[in-house]
Formats: structure tokens, sequence, C-alpha cells
């Protein structure tokens, strides 16, 4: 098959002919028909993660089953699937109730195992973790969900818990912060959105956000304060860096709470977090990290009644040579929206 390899750390990414993967036990071949270019697949590729080289990164995606393992029940050949990119194994105490998102001992498509910038990929414990496309849903859309848009649902839904009414600073517009402005207006919050690129900014708008403070420089916390009446209930960090993190919690209102779910790679050994703010006004600090293949049918459900479109925020679908040049300056880019790739161009 043809695919995207990584030789090491920061090193060229070229499209190579490789072998297929095999299905594991328990898990499958996917015929891979759309996967995202996300921010997280720049963090593997820049040594942020524990990644065995050569690597094949990759870990939004839906595709057509072409192949089950040994011991794999709820799937055939040609179901149409996605799935999370944090795989649980199905068996530990997390796994069994739902919270495979946190498994001790998961896979990771892109990350712990080669991933989706390829025509096939394999997948592990498939009735754990793969989700049945609606027919109404195309492979674009819900390849979409995988990590961006399911992460950006769990944390207001799962973590954030966000309440009609309530203002939400959502600090970065790319393809996270853009669905997290889109479900925030769907649940009937208020949006503040905050980026650097004022046609991410434009879109944010389009799908709803009240408020667009473009991050210049100025003091974006007096910004959102003065617009919010004190401060947001929620912040949620979609870019992850230190001072986009001291931004959204400094943007909140006593009580408030926050969600990281931009990745926040070490500064001298650790990000510096403005806990004195944290303790102060008791605000709820949380991580996100995904969502498990069973909380996928309330967002799907709402995506099928159309409250819910994801589509909208696909900007544009390339192939695998644009994904190899894309992948090294991604943390650069200014995309107002996602990046999918169809490995079939």
């Amino acid at each position: 098959m043809r695919a995207v390899v990584v030789e090491a750390v920061r090193g060229r990414a070229e499209v190579r002919e490789v072998p297929d993967p095999t299905a594991p036990s328990g898990g499958v071949v996917v015929r891979v028909m759309a996967t995202g270019v996300c921010r997280s697949d720049w963090h593997a590729w820049a040594g942020h993660d524990e990644i065995t080289f050569p690597h094949v990164p990759g870990h939004e995606l839906a595709g057509v089953v072409v192949e089950a393992g040994d011991g794999v029940g709820r799937w055939t050949v040609g179901d149409r699937v996605t799935v999370p990119f944090v795989c649980g194994c199905g068996r530990c105490e997390w796994c069994q109730a739902g919270n495979a998102q946190v498994c001790p001992d998961q896979q990771q498509p892109g990350f712990t195992h080669w991933g989706s910038f390829a025509e096939y990929v394999a997948l592990h414990a498939a009735d754990t973790n793969l989700v049945a496309i609606p027919e109404s849903v195309d492979f674009a859309t819900a390849a979409s969900l995988g990590c961006r848009f399911a992460t950006a649902y769990r944390a207001l839904v799962g973590r954030a818990r966000l309440l009609q009414g309530e203002w939400v600073i959502v600090v970065g517009a790319g393809g996270v912060g853009l669905s997290t402005v889109m479900i925030a207006r769907a649940l009937g919050g208020r949006v503040v959105a905050v980026d650097r690129n004022p046609e991410a900014l434009a879109v944010a708008a389009d799908l709803g956000a009240e408020h667009l403070l473009l991050a210049d420089g100025s003091d974006i916390p007096a910004r959102v304060a003065g617009l919010t009446g004190g401060g947001s209930h929620v912040a949620v960090d979609a870019v992850g860096s230190e001072e986009t993190c001291a931004d959204a919690i400094r943007s909140l209102r006593r009580r408030g709470r926050h969600v990281q779910v931009g990745l926040l790679p070490a500064i001298a050994g650790h990000p510096r977090v403005p806990m004195e703010r944290v303790i102060g006004w008791e605000l709820d600090v949380l991580g996100s990290h995904g969502m498990a293949a069973a909380d996928y049918p309330d967002m799907l459900a709402l995506i099928e009644q159309g409250l819910l479109q994801p589509q909208r925020l696909v900007e544009r679908t390339i192939g695998l040579q644009e994904a190899a040049a894309l992948l090294p300056g991604f943390d650069r880019a200014t995309p107002a929206g996602m990046t999918m790739v169809d490995p079939a161009r």
C-alpha cells in the first residue's frame, strides 16, 4: 500500500510503498476512505510523543472493513466504520465502564502503531472501539469526528457540563476550536472565540460565536471579562501553549471550569499554569482526552438530526503527497477548518 512514512523525529515525510497491514487478534483492517490532518500529528512528528520509527502518522479516520481478525464478533467485511483516536483494550475496568479514552493499555493509530495516512490501517479491539457510520454521513465527515470534534463534544458535555446560557471562551479556532464553537451553540452556550487568524475568526462567527477577539498581544482576559460581565463560565484551550492555557484560565469568572484540550509540550520541565488563580477563585481544571466509542451514539444522533453539522468544518481535501508536505509545518498553519486526506488521490 501507499503510505506517508517518517523515518525519525522531525524527519522528512514521504509517500512510499509499504507492506499491507494484517488484522490483529480481535481487530480489523480498514481501507481508509478519509483521514484528517491534526495538530496532534505534528506533535508526534516533532517528538513530543513516544513514537517508534519508521512511522506512519494519522489518527482521525473513516473507511470500510476489509479484514476481520479472530475473535471479532460485531463487525464484518464491508462495514462502514470510524473509530476514536484512543482505542481501549476492552478488558480493563475503565473500558468496562465505558471510559476507554483513559484505558491504561490503550492503542492509538498514528502513535502507538502505524496510522491512517495510508491506504489501509489496522485497528485493535474492534468490538470495543469501532463505530458504525450512518448511511447519511459521508466518510470525510465521519473521519472528522475521531479526534477534534469528539474531543470538543466530550469537553463540553462530559467534562465542563455546559449549561444553556453560559459563556464559553474558545481559545484557538482551528479544527477542535471551531468544533467547540459549533457544539457550544447547539447546547445553548454563548461563545467568545479567540484566534490569531482573522479568516478562522470569520468561520467562528458563521458558526455562531457572538464575539471575536484577535490574538494580537492585547489583554485577552480583560477583554473577555468586559464582554461577559465578569468572565466566562467555561474556557477551552484548543491550542495547547503556555500562553493560550493561561489566557483561557484567566478569562474565567470565579468558580469557572477550564478544559484543556490542546496538548501542552513541556517547557523547561512543565508548562507554567496560573495556579494562584485556580486556587483563589476555586476554578476547576479539567482534561479531555478524546471520547470513547460508547459515547458516540448521542453525538451521532444530533448529527443525523442536523443540530450538529461537522461537515461544515471540512475546509479542503488533499492527497497523501500533499499531506506529507504539510505535516512538518502544521504548527504554523492557519487553517480556517479541517484538512482531510483522501489516500486514493
